[in-house]
């Protein structure tokens, strides 16, 4: 036998399965290693999958115990109301109607239309219920927990309650120094289209150089 037949031999013969055929147990095969033979462990008591703790129940659910609460879990601010606007426009107006009257493309088109959000009943209607509904669905309305993320659901809710105000308000309710109505916006060069959002110019840079679009 050639050195080089034999030593391919004795390589061959180092080579074991240890890599990719593992000691390990079939599911529910017996484990004398356990007192109560079983291989399958149940989970430890109290284990919470990673990103599963939701310690803040009314973050999660929008409830307090059974009824739905009234306030947000966080600050609201421009950026979260312009977040809430932008994810509302995506999944909400086909139905809802940008303005939230219940006259969105889709209920033009012959699906079951919903209620304005302008009603008095949903006017009252606590905040945590908007969220459950997008959460859980209610009637015709699917549930939107695996398109929408938490924290976007709640910056919905504060969207929607400034639909409400934007088509209930008083004169009471605008700043002091705010006209009424406010002035036309003055947009940077082309005020863009249906897939894209207009450049809006800074009151401040009004009247110059360009024509209001």
């Amino acid at each position: 036998m050639s050195p080089l037949v034999l030593l391919a031999v004795l390589a061959l013969a180092g080579c074991r399965q240890d890599m990719h055929d593992q000691p390990r147990f079939k599911p529910l095969a017996k484990s004398d290693f356990y007192g109560d033979l079983r291989s399958a462990r149940a989970p430890v008591e109290g284990a919470v999958a990673r990103g599963q703790l939701h310690e803040d129940s009314y973050f999660y659910s929008g409830k307090m115990g059974d009824a739905p609460g009234d306030y947000l879990p966080f600050a609201v601010n421009e950026e979260m109301l312009a977040r809430g606007r932008e994810r509302f426009n995506i999944y909400c107006a086909p139905c809802h109607s940008q303005l939230g009257d219940g006259n969105g493309v889709i209920v033009q088109r012959g699906f079951r239309r919903p209620p304005s959000y302008h009603t008095e009943r949903l006017r009252k209607a606590p905040l945590g219920y908007f969220f459950d509904v997008m959460t859980n669905g209610f009637g015709a309305m699917p549930d939107y927990a695996a398109q929408i993320s938490v924290r976007d659901r709640w910056n919905i809710v504060a969207y929607i309650r400034a639909l409400q105000l934007s088509q209930g308000a008083s004169a009471g309710d605008v700043p002091a120094g705010q006209k009424v109505p406010s002035s036309a916006p003055v947009f940077r060069g082309d005020p863009g289209s249906g897939a894209t959002l207009p450049e809006v110019r800074p009151p401040s840079d009004a009247g110059k150089g360009e024509e209001p679009k």
